[in-house]
């Protein structure tokens, strides 16, 4: 069984993750006029070789002022509306805190992002310094919480999530945000939610808690090693005891799971999607990245899969971390979500 060790697996990776953010996003917001192609074509990324050794000793050698600066600038750039109820359902308050940019001189491009966890465990609060590489590249971000299990088994998650997005299209004119440039991102579960949130049809049944007639159209999204087809986890020699336990001891589970699939949901003309992820990643297969690839490819949309040799579920090195973050703003860059010199 592999079910145990895949739980702690996604706690402790998301320790690891929060502490290689903020490495991350002092890394990003100095060196935002590098070239992001020289950057990722000198990475261990999708085949390519470790950086030269005269680059890594040029950014071992940075002097320590230069993050402090980073972070200083960062902390100053944004103001926090935190805890935004966005939600209430059965009692319970489903929150989000919202980073706008100071004196911005015109909307914002947005990054909706959803924290991991399994869809059992986490919280925006833990996963706040994940969202420090997207301040960086100059997003306002939207950093979700929703039910978890012990709340509400599925869909709970997924509905709150479709909410989320949906109260981020609601509010683009009160927060002076750009509904032309939201993206919805996320790490493991939170992946799932973001690609879910974003690709699924009114017909997939998500929008019953709040229904409207916004276009729920996101620019892109953001999946770090997220959960593809739901059902693989839950049965079969890749059942992971996570995913058991958001479906706890719901009738027909199989017909659920299939729904919350976002390889369920790829269709020609949707959102472009970047996808990160370890080949060795022991808690959410490999295969769901190269699944969820080739099907956007066979349907004509645009996507880019970038591969971390070597790297668990976000168990990454911090090289490969700030590698992959370059890899995103690259791609964000280049459909046009993001302008080329922004940080």
């Amino acid at each position: 069984m592999h079910d145990k060790p895949a739980a702690g697996g996604i706690r402790s990776a998301r320790v690891k993750l929060a502490a290689v953010a903020i490495f991350v996003a002092l890394l990003v917001l100095p060196r935002a006029a590098l070239a992001d192609e020289a950057v990722i074509q000198s990475g261990a990324l999708a085949g390519f070789p470790n950086p030269p050794a005269k680059e890594s000793a040029r950014q071992a050698s940075l002097p320590p002022h230069d993050e402090l600066e980073a972070s200083t600038l960062l902390g100053f750039r944004y103001r926090v509306e935190p805890n935004i109820t966005y939600l209430t359902v059965n009692g319970w308050n489903a929150r989000l805190d919202l980073y706008l940019p100071l004196h911005a001189t015109a909307p914002s491009a947005t990054f909706v992002y959803f924290h991991g966890g399994g869809w059992v465990t986490g919280s925006k609060d833990e996963s706040g310094l994940e969202v420090l590489p997207y301040l960086a590249m100059g997003f306002a971000v939207v950093n979700v919480d929703y039910r978890l299990a012990q709340v509400a088994p599925a869909p709970a998650a997924a509905e709150d999530a479709r909410c989320a997005l949906r109260w981020v299209f609601r509010h683009t004119q009160q927060y002076n945000l750009d509904p032309a440039r939201v993206v919805a991102g996320g790490m493991s579960a939170g992946g799932h939610l973001a690609l879910l949130a974003a690709m699924a049809p009114v017909s997939a049944g998500l929008d019953r808690l709040c229904p409207g007639n916004e276009d729920l159209k996101v620019a892109a999204i953001v999946n770090f090693f997220g959960i593809v087809d739901v059902l693989d986890v839950l049965v079969g020699a890749h059942a992971r005891d996570f995913a058991t336990g958001w479906f706890d001891h719901l009738p027909d589970r199989e017909r659920l799971a299939r729904a919350l699939s976002p390889i369920e949901y790829v269709r020609p003309h949707g959102p472009p999607v970047i996808t990160v992820q370890g080949d060795a990643d022991p808690v959410v297969p490999f295969d769901h990245a190269r699944r969820l690839t080739a099907a956007l490819a066979a349907a004509g949309v645009t996507n880019k899969l970038v591969v971390v040799h070597g790297g668990k579920h976000g168990d990454f090195g911090g090289n490969d971390m700030v590698r992959s973050v370059r890899a995103v703003r690259q791609f964000l860059t280049r459909i046009k979500i993001l302008k080329k010199g922004a940080q």
